[in-house]
């Protein structure tokens, strides 16, 4: 049994989110005029907080870009500080 929160994509909204324990964590993006995709924020709530939660986030953020083609803007700390660990996505990073 595979107890990780699903991480859901909402196109419309531009946000990465799951559900755990009753508390949301999210990645909100947006897409730039060039069609860059930029992260603006990672938010897991301290309560589901040391889980690895938003590095997840990060990388299907990261994943949905590769698959579309799409650069990344990692805006945020936390998604800067990850792709700076992931050197295997380093391709999709954008300035």
């Amino acid at each position: 049994m595979n107890d990780e929160p699903e991480i859901r994509h909402d196109p419309a909204g531009q946000r990465f989110h799951l559900e755990l324990d009753g508390q949301l964590a999210e990645l909100v993006y947006h897409r730039a005029p060039d069609g860059r995709m930029v992260i603006d924020h990672t938010g897991v709530p301290q309560a589901i907080g040391g889980r690895g939660l938003a590095g997840r986030l990060v990388q299907a953020a990261f994943d949905h870009a590769r698959s579309q083609g799409w650069k990344v803007v990692p805006a945020c700390s936390y998604a800067a500080t990850w792709i700076a660990r992931h050197p295997e996505y380093a391709d999709l990073a954008a300035e």
